[in-house]
């Protein structure tokens, strides 16, 4: 059988090209690694998250090499299975979208021009994006519409330009002490900025509203109130969806792919013959893939006549912090707010998008606040140790669990800053190691640009001053080289010259014809937000691109 399109993975990557083509009446396959899941089968069962990876493969047989680079160029090497070093975020149809906390911020127009607007920065390699904010914006506004964006615009100083006045969805219900923080920002002179997210406030779209479980980062959402590409596009779209179906090799012959070949998870054999291929199995999957698909065509891995597969590969940098509200210091009034359940926080602060040191411009970042997860495990795991670092059990540790979780509540806060991309930092794959398929994993060099930090040091300082403001105590946070495995991008980086970049402005490749990378991997920089809308907005643009050439326009 030949199809027009045949999509590798599921997530917000493929799944608008999925929904696009098929609704078009394309005949459309998607090939997912995983199971799919719907609402039904979504529980809040911490143990399932917190201890058992049930939505991640088993690093025992499938898995990364993990070499850690420190600032002189040396570097750790760790096996993930012995190491339990997981970069997996989510395998099923809907990808790690299914499991994300759905925080939608839309990059801005700097974004897009990082070189331009501030300099060559020393040991980076920074460049402009081959598209603008223009490019994208009637995507994001899209995306607010298809996938479902809640929330309230409040300008700023540095709000991106819109085309429609505000999010096509209302606000999410807050908990009272968000009024906290709105008084705090207004006393220290920030804007508070209510957090747009891709979770639906009300019956919508076919989908049920959010009923506040306060479970959304890490869980699929059993509403189906979150934004996922399951919930939202391949739910209601006709493109064939084949699980459990490993790709591991593509072929190509006279600048196009021809086919693709998978597993099923009992190691049976198929392939899938189509006339474009659309790539979307994760930044370090999709590099992956594309190097074990060597062949006298490409000797160096499928596409890479620039030699630039596998390179620039960047995460979202910044850390975490948070502080804790105790009823000594509140009234009966504010104790009974803060003890409100369910009832998101959302609030942000991008007041520091860039900002001056008196020396430089620096491109700076946001900052998410949020209740600390619901998860009881994850909760309790903070009170194991009394105040001088000495282990509890039996009463006393049960006195303390039940103290703090009935009379105090943490607030915590992201940073998420850009992470630049730096020559140390790509994908490659293991001359010796194999998963369970047989198939060369992947390796992950990791290392961190010392900019990284300073940045992410100077938006927590930010955050620790509200919580300050605020009254909390027990504040601190953490700004860490260490990267975040659920924001993963590059590797197969987008431009204009075919001798520096993988891909094309629309994200073909520029070796063949046929073949489109429409996960994060086309970002050649990150931006200072959380990547989802971002990677879905592009993917509805790339979609356009496709049915056109299918269409012959």
């Amino acid at each position: 059988m030949m199809y027009d399109v045949c999509i590798i993975g599921s997530g917000a990557g493929g799944s608008p090209i999925a929904y696009e083509l098929s609704n078009a009446g394309f005949k459309v396959v998607v090939l997912e690694k995983g199971e799919n899941y719907t609402e039904k089968d979504f529980s809040k069962d911490e143990l399932a998250v917190s201890r058992r990876d049930m939505f991640t493969p088993p690093l025992n047989e499938q898995k990364h090499i993990i070499n850690e680079y420190s600032q002189s160029g040396k570097f750790t090497r760790y096996d993930g299975e012995k190491s339990g070093w997981n970069f997996w975020n989510g395998s099923m149809v809907g990808g790690s979208s299914n499991l994300m906390s759905g925080y939608f911020h839309r990059m801005k127009p700097k974004d897009f021009r990082l070189r331009s607007a501030y300099g060559k920065v020393r040991g980076a390699n920074v460049v402009d994006w081959c598209i603008s904010y223009d490019d994208l914006e009637p995507y994001y506004t899209k995306v607010e519409k298809v996938i479902g964006v809640s929330g309230n615009i409040v300008k700023h100083k540095h709000q991106e330009p819109r085309s429609t006045p505000n999010l096509p969805y209302p606000m999410l219900e807050t908990n009272e002490v968000t009024s906290w923080f709105d008084d705090a920002c207004k006393k220290l002179n920030f804007t508070s900025i209510p957090t747009p997210r891709a979770v639906l406030s009300q019956n919508a779209l076919g989908r049920d509203g959010c009923y506040y479980s306060n479970f959304c980062g890490s869980y699929g959402c059993s509403s189906g109130a979150k934004g996922s590409a399951r919930a939202a596009l391949l739910q209601k779209c006709d493109a064939e969806i084949i699980t459990d179906a490993f790709v591991y090799k593509l072929d190509s012959k006279k600048g196009k792919v021809t086919r693709a070949y998978y597993y099923t998870k009992h190691g049976v054999k198929h392939v899938i013959n189509a006339k474009i291929f659309v790539l979307s199995a994760q930044a370090i999957e999709s590099s992956r893939l594309l190097i074990n698909s060597k062949n006298e065509e490409f000797p160096h891995g499928m596409a890479n006549s620039s030699g630039e597969l596998g390179k620039n590969l960047i995460f979202s940098a910044g850390g975490a912090g948070s502080g804790r509200f105790i009823f000594e210091n509140l009234t009966k009034e504010q104790q009974h707010a803060l003890m409100q359940p369910g009832l998101f926080f959302n609030r942000s602060l991008q007041d520091w998008y860039d900002y001056d040191d008196g020396c430089r411009k620096y491109k700076g970042g946001t900052i998410d606040f949020l209740f600390e997860h619901q998860n009881l495990i994850s909760r309790v795991n903070r009170e194991m140790y009394d105040e001088e670092g000495n282990l509890l059990w039996g009463e006393k540790l049960a006195d303390k669990i039940h103290k703090r979780l009935s009379t105090s509540r943490v607030l915590t806060f992201e940073v998420f800053n850009d992470w630049l991309p730096t020559d140390n930092c790509n994908v490659s794959v293991d001359d010796e190691v194999k998963d369970k398929y047989g198939v060369p994993v992947g390796v992950i060099n990791l290392n961190s640009h010392p900019q990284d930090l300073e940045v992410g040091e100077h938006l927590a300082k930010k955050a620790v001053k509200v919580l300050e403001k605020m009254g909390a105590v027990e504040i601190d946070y953490s700004i860490s080289s260490s990267p975040p495995p659920n924001l993963v991008a590059g590797g197969c980086r987008f431009g204009n010259d075919a001798k520096t970049s993988v891909l094309d402005k629309n994200c073909k490749a520029h070796d063949l014809e046929n073949l489109y990378v429409t996960d994060a991997s086309f970002m050649p920089t990150g931006g200072s937000v959380p990547y989802t809308w971002t990677i879905y907005a592009n993917s509805f643009r790339v979609a356009d691109v496709i049915k056109n050439k299918l269409s012959g326009v």
